[in-house]
């Protein structure tokens, strides 16, 4: 097809959806043209064996044939040079129906309900007979049923390819889904993105240019199935683009929760004839009660014994999994590792590192297991680079990942590249099979500058675009695999060289998270004022407190009771020498226990514990408070974490550390040296009686990539800000001015 041609069509179906106009907004054209494109080529493709496929019905059910052996045979009839079933059995054309024009919203509907199963289910996904009583209503069906009808849009076979017209259907539906940035964002990945992480996905992998290879390309969250069609045109080619391998044999498999872009997706591939029974129907990570099934949703993983070579998803962005949580915490209890998220689970309020736990569950075994390997594209927010501290969910997916050398680089992408969203986002690619060079090392790309403005306008929040050309020195800067390589990028409108590549070793992101401790130091005195603090303690309080209050009489007399013990123990108090300021905890609990013995008083612990509160106040002068082994206590508020890099010479991955006890016993027996080596080069010449308690230590990763490529900007000199302050003065009295 001709570029020309090609971008004719797109004008001339653009056309049409302007006559929606009034019943239907701009953003909602889609709802009526996506379904309706579909609908005519598919139109076009079985009219020329249409009485054909009703002649051949109608004798095969005279003779008793129906259910799926009927409609293998129709579908053969249908189009004999399709590999998937379409057929339609209705009698009706778009001619036919436009034949019929006061009962076309019904004979529309009887002509869909006509195609074989998976295309009707396209069709009902699209929820589209109520966009056809919408149209009826408004008297539009009519009229855009006849444009379609137009020799100005001929979308016919003998017109466009399989593969033509799957292009043509995909550049309508990116251009649709512009249009409605607000709603469909959600689901709509911008196309440079995607390409960039097709290309940054296949760089390297030399196995691709076998002549007849079969790999198997998989997206958990397929949307309209951009990514899986791109690698598709990337690998195969398109027809006007030779792809890396033309010859290689690529099937796509998918999985999508929402109806509307699963019909998008299933219809590009109907529409290209390619297998659609690859992409499943439902949520990815699973809902565990099944009365929430709904029109045929499949409430878990839909593809659960495959593997795949190639895998990409963007997946929801700061969406919480509380719907899926019951069915994805009882998989991670009671498989673990052998299930899907054996690593760990995120907040509630963001489930995307789940999306890359799946994926990586599907991976084939690595080479070093006699396995192809896998490879992984998945785009993010920042959100799973840093969040979490040691020893959280996302922390140790993060560790998980890194420590068994599975992530290969992580690209920073411009902000205001997304429709529905301006923050910044983040490519991560994963592999278990990384080549010798990369082995043990994460790469760092900074692409937050490769950028240009969009053309004419602003889509949404989407305000910056990467040309051709950015997304080549991304995939540059990620194959030449150099630390602190530079690449040009435009600082405040000039060009400059920046870094933006740096390769780390896997260990530079983990850290131990060590608690050191101080000890508690308490004076202590039987001053009035500190005994008038003992109200203010509980468990003094609860001692005038009864729980018998459906008995009057025993309530009362066990509160006048409690009142009586505690004018007791004050009383017993107010006998210690108020003047006297003990700074030994021990000498001081003699003195109370002689004073409530005299008293013939017996404190239990925790109203003695209360009375030590009430009497007592920090103090750096004083003894060490011990515990009955003579070990200091800590004293909880000057308790403090230390962030200690991990020592280089440890070998990964470490014990867990928060699986089990044993697991951590293991984990300190490699890092305790190290720990109080930091402990004695940078705490003690600070705070001389500090320690760490071991017990407490975690392990913990995060990618800080912003920090790894931040350079400093000196602030304007002063006489420039005092200048540009002064002529903003001028400007606004001489605007006042004008106001008088």
């Amino acid at each position: 097809m001709q570029n020309a041609n090609h971008q004719n069509l797109v004008g001339f179906i653009w056309n049409i959806a302007n006559k929606l106009r009034g019943p239907y907004r701009p953003p909602q054209y889609r709802r009526v043209m996506l379904p309706l494109i579909v609908l005519r080529r598919f139109d076009l493709v079985l009219a020329e064996n249409k009485q054909k496929v009703l002649a051949e019905k109608k004798r095969l059910e005279e003779k008793g044939i129906t259910g799926p052996a009927l409609e293998k045979a129709l579908s053969r009839i249908a189009a004999t040079d399709r590999k998937q079933e379409l057929f339609n059995t209705s009698g009706f054309t778009f001619e036919k129906l436009l034949g019929d024009a006061p009962n076309i919203a019904g004979n529309l509907i009887a002509y869909i309900q006509g195609f074989s199963p998976r295309a009707r289910d396209i069709f009902d996904k699209f929820e589209f007979e109520t966009e056809i009583a919408k149209l009826d209503e408004a008297n539009r069906l009519f009229l855009i049923i006849k444009e379609f009808c137009s020799p100005d849009i001929d979308l016919s076979p003998k017109r466009l390819t399989n593969l033509q017209m799957g292009y043509l259907f995909e550049e309508l539906v990116r251009k649709f889904n512009e249009q409605a940035n607000e709603e469909a964002g959600d689901h709509f990945t911008p196309r440079e993105v995607i390409r960039l992480m097709v290309q940054l996905l296949f760089t390297g992998e030399e196995g691709i240019y076998e002549k007849g290879i079969y790999r198997s390309v998989y997206d958990p969250t397929a949307g309209t199935g951009g990514m899986l069609s791109e690698s598709e045109k990337y690998i195969c080619g398109d027809g006007a683009v030779t792809g890396l391998n033309p010859d290689a044999h690529i099937e796509l498999f998918g999985q999508e929760y929402n109806p509307e872009s699963y019909a998008i997706c299933c219809s590009d591939l109907l529409i290209k004839d390619e297998p659609i029974n690859n992409l499943i129907y439902g949520d990815t990570l699973g809902i565990k009660d099944a009365k929430n099934k709904t029109n045929g949703f499949i409430p878990h993983d839909g593809h659960p014994e495959k593997k795949f070579h190639y895998m990409l998803a963007n997946p929801p962005f700061g969406v919480e999994w509380k719907p899926e949580e019951d069915f994805v915490r009882e998989e991670f209890e009671d498989q673990g590792f052998s299930g899907r998220f054996g690593a760990g689970l995120p907040r509630i309020n963001d489930g995307s590192l789940l999306f890359l736990q799946h994926m990586i569950s599907k991976m084939h075994n690595p080479p070093k297991m006699k396995g192809d390997g896998s490879k992984i594209a998945i785009v993010f927010n920042g959100s799973p680079l840093f969040t979490g501290d040691a020893g959280s969910g996302e922390s140790n997916i993060r560790r998980w990942i890194i420590e068994r050398d599975m992530l290969d680089a992580v690209v920073a992408l411009p902000d205001q590249m997304f429709y529905n969203t301006g923050i910044y986002t983040y490519v991560w690619i994963v592999s278990n099979k990384k080549p010798r060079h990369r082995l043990g090392k994460v790469q760092l790309i900074d692409g937050t500058r490769h950028f240009k403005k969009m053309e004419p306008k602003s889509l949404g929040n989407k305000r910056n675009e990467m040309s051709d050309e950015h997304i080549k020195e991304m995939v540059r800067l990620y194959a030449e695999h150099e630390h602190d390589a530079k690449s040009e990028v435009l600082v405040e409108g000039k060009p400059e060289q920046r870094i933006c590549s740096k390769v780390f070793d896997n260990r530079d992101f983990g850290y131990l998270k060590i608690t050191v401790e101080r000890p508690l130091r308490l004076n202590f005195q039987a001053s009035a004022e500190r005994i008038a603090r003992l109200d203010e303690q509980s468990a003094f309080a609860n001692l005038a407190s009864s729980k018998k209050r459906k008995n009057e009489a025993a309530y009362a007399a066990e509160v006048a009771e409690g009142e009586k013990t505690r004018a007791a123990i004050k009383a017993a108090l107010q006998t210690i020498d108020g003047a006297t300021l003990y700074r030994d905890r021990a000498e001081f609990e003699a003195v109370l226990d002689a004073a409530l013995k005299k008293a013939s008083l017996k404190a239990g612990a925790p109203v003695k514990k209360a009375i030590l509160a009430a009497l007592s106040e920090r103090d750096p002068e004083a003894e060490i408070c011990r515990d009955a082994k003579g070990n200091p206590e800590p004293d909880a508020d000057l308790r403090d974490t230390e962030i200690v890099s991990l020592p280089k010479d440890i070998a990964l991955p470490l014990p867990l550390g928060y699986d089990n006890e044993t697991d951590h016993d293991k984990l300190l027996a490699l890092v305790k040296d190290h720990c109080e080596d930091y402990l004695k080069a940078e705490v003690l010449p600070h705070v001389k009686d500090a320690w760490i308690d071991h017990s407490k230590t975690k392990v913990g990763y995060e990618i800080p990539l912003t920090r790894h490529f931040y350079v400093y900007q000196s602030p304007r000199p002063l006489d420039v800000i005092a200048g540009e302050i002064s002529q903003l003065e001028k400007e606004i009295v001489a605007m006042l001015g004008e106001v008088v």
